[in-house]
């Protein structure tokens, strides 16, 4: 079972190639997705990776965490999921 991976405090200037060619060291990357903003297109300072396996993204985690890349020192960890939103914020009741 695949598993994604959070990597945190990256170069602005990191791309997507980049990214997987680190992180295939650890094992088969099924997917990387960096972050960008929808307004300007630039990158956001982190991404996310996907591993073919636990075990991989484990030894991925473990070896890239603190780890210095183009200047900086990468935060990662298991991603978490995130919230589901349904399309609108609820702030109670809605009155007609």
């Amino acid at each position: 079972m695949s598993k994604k991976v959070y990597v945190g405090n990256m170069n602005y200037g990191t791309a997507e190639n980049m990214l997987r060619d680190l992180f295939a060291q650890y094992g088969e990357v099924t997917s990387v997705n960096i972050i960008v903003d929808r307004y300007t297109g630039k990158a956001k300072g982190f991404g996310f990776v996907e591993m073919a396996t636990e075990e991989e993204s484990r030894a991925a985690i473990e070896a890239l965490n603190g780890f210095e890349f183009m200047g900086r020192q990468l935060r990662v960890n298991e991603a978490e999921d995130k919230p589901r939103r349904d399309g609108f914020r609820s702030n109670g009741p809605r009155r007609f």
